[in-house]
């Protein structure tokens, strides 16, 4: 897999916290990882765990800070953790109940205008604010589409200073049938749910949005990226002009398995005193 300079890689990284933040999220950080949380979007996508380092001896305090966090709000976090993954890490991962996705979560990053010539077929561009309804419809269902609408629309319209967020739809035969979210965060931007209308997938739609995204002179970014969380979308996106960057293994929960910290085990002798 190529490499990219850490620098640019920890900017992408950046960028995408700074993107649930944005619609209004919040990360806490922790020794040895970020607790990225949205407590009004369940989805992984907006509450999950970014592995920074955590020892073999630290890990069981760890485990429990974050799983807290997350369990206290009904939240189903998924942890991320760089490639290759600690022994001790996989080991307490898989004990606390998470199991590791099939594919590897890979994270690819692009210059401005080196994506595939290829030309567009069909109308690609950004939505106008009369159509936020219509792109809210790519991600949510009516019950939970009012919440991520209202974080959209202040996003969109109401921008902090080094920010910018761009919906995209994509559109064949007088509907939209693709839309994404392109949001910069300083120079570095990020090309982020790509979602296709069932009935039109396979036609190219997908592809012809993102290569709008980075050629279309919509935001001044020094670099783009893009997660794949499969071997065939990473592909998809190399032969466009992405590199692969970085790759991590993503854990979940099953769906059955409650929200509960294990209990310790018998109780034992304390292993402090206090202060005479």
């Amino acid at each position: 897999m190529e490499s990219s300079p850490a620098l640019e890689v920890e900017a992408a990284l950046d960028t995408e916290r700074q993107f649930v933040l944005t619609l209004g999220g919040f990360a806490l950080e922790v020794a040895g990882a970020t607790l990225v949380t949205h407590e009004r979007l369940p989805a992984p996508r907006f509450n999950f765990v970014q592995e920074l380092g955590v020892g073999a001896e630290r890990q069981t305090a760890f485990f429990e800070r974050a799983l807290d966090h997350y369990f206290q709000r009904a939240l189903r976090p998924t942890f991320r953790v760089p490639i290759p993954v600690p022994g001790h890490l996989d080991a307490g991962l898989r004990r606390l109940g998470f199991r590791p996705r099939p594919a590897p979560l890979v994270l690819l990053l692009t210059a401005p205008g080196s994506l595939s010539a290829e030309p567009v077929s069909r109308e690609v561009r950004p939505a106008r604010a009369t159509e936020i309804d219509l792109v809210a419809s790519f991600w949510t269902a009516e019950r939970e589409r009012p919440e991520f609408r209202a974080a959209l629309d202040v996003a969109w319209n109401h921008p902090n200073p080094h920010e910018q967020l761009v919906p995209l739809l994509a559109w064949g035969d007088g509907e939209a049938v693709s839309a994404a979210l392109l949001y910069r965060f300083r120079g570095t931007a990020g090309i982020y749910g790509v979602a296709t209308r069932p009935a039109a997938r396979g036609r190219g739609a997908a592809s012809e949005l993102v290569r709008f995204a980075t050629a279309g002179g919509l935001l001044e970014a020094a670099q783009y990226s893009i997660f794949a969380d499969s071997e065939r979308l990473e592909q998809r996106l190399t032969s466009l002009g992405f590199s692969p960057a970085r790759s991590f293994r993503e854990y979940e929960l099953p769906a059955n398995a409650e929200l509960a910290i294990p209990a310790p085990g018998p109780a034992s002798p304390p292993r402090w005193r206090p202060p005479r």
